[in-house]
This record gives C-alpha cells, structure tokens and sequence, in this order.
C-alpha cells in the first residue's frame, strides 16, 4: 500500500482502488467496535476509510485490513476539521464511533473527555452535513445516568448526576452529541441517526480501561482473583459486537431511522457478581473473586449505575435488531482472542531467544 499525500501533514493514508457497494468512513475505526465493522463492510465488498488517533484504538485489530484494496487508514484527530473535511469528501456513508471512553479515562481526565467527545463529533457532523452524508452517530447507555426506568427506553427522560462528579462528563458530552445530530437531522437536513450502545462486547476489546468483561476473562485465564468492584449486585446486559456490526450495517444502506434514537443491546441482564461465576466457569478457571470498593478504583464520591438494561422494541421492529449471541457464547470468543493473543506472545519470545527471527 502506498501513502497517499491527498491527506495533509500528519495524518497517515493508503490510496484504494476498486468498486464498491458502498464508500464508508468509520471515525474510531481502530477501536474493537469500528475495526469489526471494518471487516464486515470489506467482507462485502464496500470500500472503508478509518480514521483514528490511536489514543485508545490499535493498529493490530486492523490487521485483517492491511493489504485489502478497497481499505485506507488516516492516523488523525477528529478534532482536526481539515483533516475530517478531507476525509469526508468522496464517501457515502460515515459511522461515527470516535470518542473518549472507558470509566479509568472519564474519571482521571473529564476536559479532555468533553473536548473529544464534544467538539470531535462537531467537526464530523459539520462536514458531514456539508456533503449530506448518510451518518450513524454511536452514543451510549449512560445518557440515561441514574434514571430509575427499567428496562430503558429511548423516549426515557435522562438524569445525570452532579457535575461535581467527573463521571458524568462522558455521559454528558454523549448527550450532547446526540442533542446535535438530530438537531442537523431536523433543520439541515442531515440524514443522521442516533445509536446507544448497551455493553457492547468482544474480541478486540481492550481491558486497560475499565471494560468489565475482557478484564474478567483475562484474570480468569491466568488464574488470577477476578476483582468485582463494589458488591456486585449491579446489574449489565452485554452485547456480542458481531450483532451489534449487523445493526450498524444494515443503517448504513437503508434510510429508515433518520432523525431518530435506537437502543442496540442485548436486553439478557446478570449482576457483575454473577458474570464473575460465569467466567470462571466457562473457562474453567480455579479463580478466586475478590471485592474491590468503588472508592479504591475511581476515587471518593464515584456514583455507580447499579442497573442497565435495554429496551429493544424500536430497534427490533423498525431495523430487524435481534441479538443472536448468547452471553456464553462471547465469553467463549474473548477466551479464545486472549489466548490466541498470548500463543502469539510466547512464539515470538521463542522466536527471539534462540535468535532465529531476531
């Protein structure tokens, strides 16, 4: 692949060719989310541009994409508005993932939190309404913050917590995001929709952050004690990424949902503490599960969410959504990542030590 100098100074490209079904521009497209996406649409034979910072994506989950011709990649800040004026141009369709995430990121730096999340996604969707891009705007359960309707609908109030709480900075900057596109959507005529993603899970996913499951599954694996932060009585719903790339990808094409808000979850609900039992079982790991005060992770006065769980209605009746994966089932996917991950580890180790590859 070849570096294209179309993109300005500092951000990184390959130059594509061939036809398309579609040409899609994924923001945070080096995230576990957007990378299978990213799959996905080449599997179909779209063309993809992902544009990422790195800041919490990797190059490593697009490996499947080096090498495709109908693939390029831009190293680049959303921020940055003559970057994303560039990269919009020429394409159909921009999903919009990019964003600050990870309770461990929020809470230790909520400015940048909002200057990402906030100002990013303003840069997108100006220039995506610019060009009247097709544009799916990824969002999050935590906008509904400490509502107390369960499960969650999307015509639900939201009520956040203090501000005074760096917590709710992502919630908020989130809100804010989807507050914009459909106002774009109803006065400038933005074909944009608004999805809320529910835990979304899988390969790919990084630990590092404060993601529950892979961190689970990675103490379980090493046969480490498995840390239930709190008392683990609250509860989740976690959905495979596989179902929600099928939600995303049938938006892309189709028109339906434009100036509207969907729930894409799985609406199946466990307490953390339970989830812990069903890792260690599923990976027949001799774990212990040890209890970790909220206090001792994220700091005085963090506020939990102690129950979230979609409502999926609207997404199953106007888009077709049905979660087909079971909780056991990606599970069994992460296990399988991590491990494949860690065979990958000790051979090239091997291969370093004896100095045949070095």
């Amino acid at each position: 692949m070849q570096t294209d100098p179309y993109f300005p100074s500092g951000a990184r490209g390959t130059r594509r060719s061939g036809p398309a079904m579609s040409r899609v521009l994924i923001t945070g497209g080096a995230g576990f989310i957007g990378s299978t996406l990213c799959d996905a649409l080449l599997a179909r034979g779209d063309e993809v541009t992902v544009v990422d910072n790195l800041s919490t994506g990797s190059l490593d989950n697009l490996g499947h994409a080096w090498g495709h011709a109908s693939f390029a990649f831009i190293e680049g800040d959303i921020r940055d508005a003559r970057l994303v004026e560039r990269a919009v141009a020429g394409h159909d369709a921009v999903v919009h993932l990019a964003a600050r995430i990870g309770l461990r990121l929020v809470v230790a730096s909520p400015i940048e939190t909002i200057e990402a999340n906030a100002r990013g996604t303003e840069v997108v969707l100006e220039a995506a309404t610019r060009h009247g891009m097709r544009t799916i705007v990824a969002s999050t359960s935590e906008v509904y913050g400490l509502s107390t309707r369960h499960p969650s609908s999307e015509s639900d109030p939201i009520t956040f917590g203090s501000p005074t709480r760096g917590r709710w900075s992502y919630a908020c900057s989130k809100a804010y995001d989807e507050f914009l596109a459909l106002a774009l959507s109803r006065e400038r005529g933005l074909p944009a929709t608004v999805v809320r993603f529910f835990n979304t899970v899988g390969p790919r996913q990084s630990a590092r952050y404060g993601m529950v499951l892979p961190r689970f599954v990675r103490q379980a694996l090493a046969g480490e004690p498995l840390t239930v932060y709190g008392d683990g009585t609250q509860t989740r719903s976690f959905c495979h990424v596989y179902d929600v790339v099928d939600a995303l990808t049938t938006l892309i094409n189709h028109p339906v949902g434009i100036g509207d808000v969907f729930n894409i979850g799985n609406p199946a609900e466990i307490t953390v503490l339970d989830l812990a039992r069903t890792v260690i079982a599923r990976t027949w790991s001799a774990s212990d599960i040890t209890f970790v005060p909220f206090a001792d992770v994220f700091g005085e006065g963090f506020e939990e969410i102690y129950r979230r769980v979609p409502d999926i209605t609207k997404a199953r009746a106007e888009l077709g959504f049905s979660p087909s994966h079971t909780l056991e089932s990606v599970i069994d996917d992460i296990a399988a990542a991590v491990t494949g991950e860690a065979a990958l580890s000790l051979a090239l180790a091997g291969q370093h030590a004896d100095g045949s590859h070095v």
